[in-house]
């Protein structure tokens, strides 16, 4: 039994064609009519596969490819084997991603995950929801009085949205995802699983009479095109709105506190921590496994590594790393520092002994 595949398949095209799409030069015009009938990595194409090459820890791998056609940068391009042809690219791989998606669109979006072209029959839709033509709404989806839904959105299997909930067209609302007290801009993607808007963690600490609950009044505004990966949870605003600014991304399994603002075209990896009330500036990237204390504030185009926990503010453009987060070079130095001194110490014999 062949293995099944989940998207459309590319038609066959030639590397003529191909070249021309991702304005890349074919080296040997000589091979422009062989024909590319998919993408894939270096170690699994086959002849008439397209692959990129454009990391040397992947030479190996290069060196031993079966692939039909490369795309390369000017400076590798002699590394690739004589069978595969080569496709001068100044950026590879987003050459390489160019055609992938034209080849491969619906994989961009999730759809009905029942092939559903309109609204389910077992959707429960509260008669004061307004939902636009060309809404989707699939099976066991709960939606709520006063909810706003625009045209071309997509509400998956048992996402509950609840009142008064507004989301915009074209959007995507994964399966078994929660919305409330939340207002959702357009071309927003939601993967299943997420839950938004639920109250944030504030109490007032009683100690050993136990805690009260600080009501949690505010909103999450979520602006146009965001992607929200699976799992993630973004909690309302206690006072003012949690806010998610135009274009940023977001990875799976990543928590967002009360308060939070989050600037535009943002990268979050997955298992991130913002604590309440932080700020992040435009095109801030933090690395997996990231914790933010509450109350910090990280600079426009600021870049933090991967597990790494920050509890001082970081500068407009400044690249931070470490526990606790401090600037890359300087933590560099303070690691390569504590191995110098740990290597000394097992150099010096009377150390040893006092240990």
């Amino acid at each position: 039994m062949a293995q099944p595949t989940f998207f459309t398949q590319p038609p066959a095209s030639a590397l003529a064609d191909i070249a021309a799409l991702t304005e890349a030069e074919l080296v040997d015009p000589a091979r422009g009519g062989h024909i590319i009938t998919g993408l894939a990595s270096l170690d699994e194409a086959g002849p008439m596969h397209l692959t990129f090459f454009d990391n040397l820890k992947y030479a190996d791998e290069l060196k031993a490819t079966k692939a039909g056609a490369c795309l390369v940068s000017p400076r590798f391009e002699a590394r690739v084997p004589a069978h595969v042809a080569v496709l001068r690219a100044t950026q590879p791989f987003r050459a390489f991603v160019r055609i992938a998606r034209e080849w491969h669109g619906d994989a961009l979006r999730p759809q009905s995950w029942t092939g559903n072209d309109g609204i389910a029959p077992s959707a429960i839709i509260d008669p004061t929801a307004r939902l636009e033509d060309g809404v989707i709404v699939d099976p066991l989806a709960v939606i709520g009085p006063d909810v706003e839904i625009g045209s071309g959105t997509v509400v998956g299997v048992g996402a509950v949205i609840g009142p008064g909930v507004k989301i915009g067209r074209d959007c995507n609302v994964g399966a078994r995802t929660a919305i409330q007290c939340a207002l959702i801009g357009n071309d927003v993607l939601i993967h299943p699983g997420c839950s938004i808007g639920q109250d944030g963690y504030g109490f007032i600490f009683f100690g050993p009479e136990g805690h009260l609950k600080v009501p949690q009044t505010g909103r999450v505004l979520i602006q146009n095109n965001v992607e929200v990966g699976a799992g993630t949870t973004i909690d309302r605003g206690s006072l003012r709105d949690t806010v998610i600014g135009e274009g940023t991304k977001i990875d799976n399994q990543v928590q967002i506190g009360h308060n939070v603002t989050i600037g535009r075209h943002c990268l979050l990896a997955a298992q991130i921590g913002l604590a309440g009330s932080l700020t992040l500036g435009d095109n801030v990237a933090l690395g997996a496994k990231v914790g933010i204390n509450n109350h910090v504030k990280i600079g426009d185009g600021a870049q933090v590594t991967a597990m790494s926990g920050v509890k001082d503010d970081v500068p407009p453009n400044g690249r931070w790393g470490g526990f606790f987060a401090k600037p890359t070079r300087q933590w560099f130095k303070e690691i390569l520092a504590v191995e110098r001194l740990a290597r000394d110490s097992k150099a010096d014999p009377k150390q040893e002994e006092r240990e």
